[in-house]
């Protein structure tokens, strides 16, 4: 396999402003040459001293993504529980609250992702340096126009997990990231603005674009 890095051409504005999470895929394999320009993207991501203690671990085996994928739904509806939701079902989501409704349908939907890639690191409290190495995967995916959400599992099943995929127990587990072509599309996403959630030079100063940003139409 050649690494090809102009590949990931698409304009870095672009990437940003038109990603979003994609919970719902095709279930076209991913090439083994586009998982390996992504993970050389995501190991690419600053460190700390240099230490690099991200690891990746990816599954693309149908079987064996089927029985994450148990263990991943069980974990979701655990998280239900601790958060006191009143569900059970999927079908008893209140339909306003559409982003739980379509968590729960990935948690439903995993099972069919063509590929999971789980984030670890070498030791324990290492995540400063795990999470710019995830955003560069994500940011990788999708230059190369494949749908990706960061997740996590419940330690209701971490432990089931570990053994189902020979994971060494000093390792820790940080992100669970499914990636797959979309079924539908990518595109400008509703967050708050900038100055919103940003202050200058003290708390609570405002921006100096934060009158234009206020004027702007929502």
């Amino acid at each position: 396999m050649t690494l090809d890095p102009a590949r990931l051409d698409m304009p870095l504005g672009e990437v940003i402003f038109s990603q979003r999470s994609i919970r719902r895929f095709r279930p076209d394999p991913i090439s083994a040459d586009d998982l390996q320009l992504i993970l050389e993207a995501a190991v690419k991501a600053p460190s700390g001293g240099n230490r690099q203690p991200a690891r990746f671990l990816v599954l693309n085996d149908p079987e064996l993504i089927r029985q994450f994928g148990a263990l991943y739904r069980e974990a979701w509806w655990a998280k239900r529980r601790d958060e006191n939701r009143p569900w059970t079902r999927r079908e008893e989501i209140p339909p306003e609250d559409r982003g739980s409704a379509s968590a729960a349908r990935l948690a439903d939907e995993i099972k069919d992702a063509p590929c999971i890639v789980l984030a670890l690191s070498t030791g324990k409290g290492q995540a400063s340096s795990v999470i710019p190495s995830v955003q560069n995967l994500l940011l990788a995916a999708r230059a190369l126009g494949i749908g990706s959400v960061p997740t996590t599992i419940h330690p209701q099943v971490q432990e089931r997990v570990y053994r189902l995929l020979d994971i060494p127990p000093e390792m820790e587990f940080h992100q669970c990231i499914p990636l797959g072509y979309p079924r539908g599309r990518f595109g400008s996403t509703r967050r708050r603005g900038s100055a919103e959630v940003a202050c200058m030079n003290r708390w609570g100063a405002p921006v100096p674009w934060a009158r234009e940003e206020a004027a702007l139409p929502k």
